[in-house]
This record gives C-alpha cells, structure tokens and sequence, in this order.
C-alpha cells in the first residue's frame, strides 16, 4: 500500500488486513502527515490542473461523478488524500483495498455485496484500490464487468505508468488522472499550515527559514516526506524546550547534511556537469563525490540515471559495450529497487562508467551521418535493397540482384548499401581504446570486402580528439 493511506480495519470483512469499510479518523498522535490530510477539495494543494470547476476530480471529490478513475502519480502526491475525500462524500459507500495484500476472492466479495446491494435501491459502492499496478492481469480483469455495468465506482491509485502495468481494458473504461509532484510552493505551504494548524504542530513551535528551505528541498516533491522530517524536527525542538526549529535541529533530527544545492537552479547544473566531466575524464573518486552530492540533496534518481545511459553511449560506446547494458540495469533499478537502496546500484554503475575505456566515436558517427541528411544528401535506396517481399514488387525490379551475406562463409559480401550519393561516406571512425580496439582492426577489412577492394574515399568528416564534446 502506498504509505500516505492509513486504513481501519473492518470487522465484517472478507480478510483481515485487506479491505476496510473506510478511513478510521486521525488520532491525535496519529502522524503529522495523516493528520494534515486536506479535510475538503479546497485545501487541497498542488493539484490546479485537475481542480478547475467542472474538471472530473473535482465532480469525483463532491460526488456529483459516478466514473471510475484512476490515479497516477508519484509518492506523496495526494492519492491517498483524494481517496479519503471521496469515502467522506455523502450518499455513498467506500470500500478500501490494498492490492499488497488482497485478492480475487476479496474484489469478487465487494463485486457481490455492491450488486446485492444496488438490487435493494442502496447507495453505490466505491472501491478505492491502492497500488492497482501490483494486481496480476487475471486480478484485473476481475474488475472489468462491476466497472462497465457500474455496480461499483472504481477509484485506483498507482505510482507506476498505467500504460505499462494497467491492461488496456481496464485503462479504457476509467478516466485517467495525472498527480503531478508538488511544486517546492506547494511543499512550503503545507509545510507552513502543518505548523499553524491545530490539526498539526498548533503554532508550538516556529521554523526558522532556512530550516524551512531545507525540509523543502529534501521533499523533492513528497510532501509526506517533509512533514515526516518536520515532525521529527520539532519533537526535538520541544524537547529542547526551543520555540523555534532551526536548520541544525532539521539537520540533526533527520541526519542529512542541509547542502547548498537548488535543484532548480545554477547548483542542479553546475553539479550534475562535475559528475559527468568527472566520469568523462575517468576520475572515479571525483564521480562518487557528485552522486553522493546529488542524492543527499534529493536529486530525482531517474534524472541521474538517464544522464549515465546518455554517457554509456556519448562517452564510452564501442570501447566498452557493456557499459550501456550496466547503465540501463541503474535506470531499471530506480523504478524497480527505489531509495534509498538503488544507490547502491546509481554508484556501482557510476564506478563502471568512471573506470571504463573512454571513446566518442559513436557520438561523432550519428552526428556525421545526421549533419549529411539534413544537408540533402540522401538519394534513393538501391533498387536490390528495396522491400520485394509484396505482390509485383519483383516485377520492378525490388530486391533484384540482392547478396545474402550468409551464402558467403565470410558472412559479408561485395555490395552497394547506401544511396550513390554516399558512395564511400565513412562515419563511424573507432579508436583504439578498449574493446573498440579490436573494431577498428576488423572494420577496415569489412569495408574493403563490401566495397569491392576499392579504397576508402571518406566523406570529408573530421574526428574529434577523444574527450571533446559535452
């Protein structure tokens, strides 16, 4: 379950743990963030987008839409707190599930008593589904029918791409709902009202600004994370009988280091560059130093591990294959590990990329071949390497003439393949770095036998000194 939504447990039941009849009110030693859940539409925070008069989730929150909806958005975005201001909309029943811990028995027992119930004139049901991504396509498609007849109202929340993990029936008959991260705006005012509200901190303490700053920083977008730190914050502010947090209080309740690092400004960039100048230039101390920057200082861990893959490919490629594949592992990682585990994955990928042969061969080649079609050269394909695959394209002569490399025991024969209008044009040029060594013994000899033993005219290009580029 995504841990912004706390359920009451329900006596009646199909399984214990799994569905609710509801949210249970907050108690009042209830999480700072359970408790400063928005009580109505209107102090929800973050959200405009979908807010706007007349929009669905607005029509959903008072009750005036009977459409299933699925939510999609990052932790801490509002699912959760959405969900709780349906289940306390008026003249319907709300029915809570974890798909952590329920099942097909347990959907088909609140598919079963929605469709007994609305037999005998009662109110509808809304079934509001927590992480709908974890259900298997055959718990999916136990949904299907109740959604399309609308014996329930189906409300799901997912932090994964619903294109991905949602099956296409399922994603057809709802309205999909994006919860963008919240805005640093966003975070400091609920922030702000967590510590005026008397549902939260009643004015007990203040926060010195850049105490403020910095829980704000650390959120990255979760406002659940910085009330979480803010609350631990001030538990040892009045400890201290202190009537003000302050930044070394935030920093020693939570045990981050407040970093000079604004992920919106000149810091995210100047940062982000070290570390990618400092895997470039093979340095991997450096390197791990700028990760661990960025990761104290809440950097958005996709953002870092797509700057890798680019890096594997722009500064790495062909002298060390395998560095795009370790890359690409980091990125599936984030979305499959998370934080704070995947650092481990960020770092061991980052110590591959620093250590590894460097060459921007690749780069060079795709921009070569870029820079010469957008100059217009890019004449027709030879006719013996046209699609002849369909009716009467023999008949014109499509694919006449064509070698099939693997007649031929070398596995490469004499034959034209780009335009003649590139006759002879060399883009790829590989070093003699690393495995891209053993390339550029083979490619001449490749480019010999499909040329016909004629030489190499080369199409003007000029290879950059290894190490050039971004």
């Amino acid at each position: 379950m995504d841990s912004d939504g706390l359920f009451a447990l329900a006596s009646d039941g199909p399984s214990a743990g799994s569905v609710t009849a509801g949210f249970a009110t907050a108690a009042p030693d209830a999480p700072l963030a359970v408790r400063m859940r928005p009580a109505t539409v209107d102090e929800l925070i973050g959200q405009d987008h979908l807010l706007a008069p007349g929009a669905p989730l607005r029509r959903l929150v008072s009750g005036g839409a009977p459409m299933s909806v699925i939510l999609w958005g990052p932790p801490g975005s509002g699912k959760t707190t959405i969900a709780h201001l349906v289940a306390s909309a008026t003249d319907r029943k709300f029915v809570g599930m974890s798909a952590l811990s329920a099942g097909v028995k347990d959907v088909r027992a609140v598919i079963d008593a929605a469709r007994r119930e609305r037999r005998y004139g009662s109110s509808a049901t809304v079934l509001f589904l927590d992480e709908v991504h974890r259900f298997s396509k055959t718990q999916q498609d136990s949904l299907l029918a109740a959604v399309e007849d609308r014996t329930i109202t189906l409300l799901a929340a997912t932090t994964e791409n619903p294109y991905f993990s949602i099956i296409s029936p399922l994603l057809s008959r709802c309205v999909l709902l994006t919860l963008r991260p919240l805005g640093d705006d966003a975070v400091r005012a609920l922030v702000r009202r967590a510590i005026t509200d008397e549902r939260g901190l009643g004015g007990a303490v203040t926060l010195a600004e850049e105490a403020q700053d910095h829980l704000v920083r650390l959120a990255g977008g979760d406002v659940r994370k910085a009330l979480t730190a803010l609350e631990a914050a001030a538990g040892s502010a009045l400890a201290l009988d202190a009537a003000e947090i302050d930044l070394d209080t935030v920093e020693k309740a939570i045990d981050v280091a407040a970093l000079r690092y604004d992920r919106a400004g000149d810091g995210h960039y100047d940062v982000v560059s070290a570390f990618i100048k400092s895997l470039r230039g093979s340095d991997v101390d450096a390197a791990l130093h700028y990760l661990a920057r960025m990761l104290v200082a809440g950097e958005d861990a996709r953002f870092i591990a797509r700057r890798m893959v680019i890096f594997a490919s722009e500064d790495i490629g062909m002298a060390d294959p395998t560095a795009l594949g370790v890359a690409t592992a980091a990125a599936q990682a984030v979305e499959f590990v998370g934080l704070p585990e995947v650092q481990l994955n960020l770092a061991q990928a980052a110590i591959h990329l620093a250590t590894a042969p460097k060459s921007n061969a690749v780069t060079t080649a795709i921009f070569g071949a870029i820079a010469d079609v957008r100059a217009g050269k890019a004449g027709a394909v030879p006719a013996h390497l046209r699609d002849a695959h369909y009716s009467g394209a023999s008949s014109i002569g499509h694919g006449k003439g064509y070698r099939y490399p693997h007649d031929d025991p070398r596995g490469v024969v004499t034959q034209q393949y780009p335009p003649d209008e590139l006759k002879g044009a060399e883009y790829y040029r590989p070093t003699e770095h690393g495995a891209e060594r053993a390339v550029a013994v083979r490619l001449p000899k490749l480019r010999h036998v499909i040329r016909g033993g004629a030489g190499t005219a080369g199409n003007g290009a000029t290879t950059p000194q290894n190490g050039e580029g971004r």
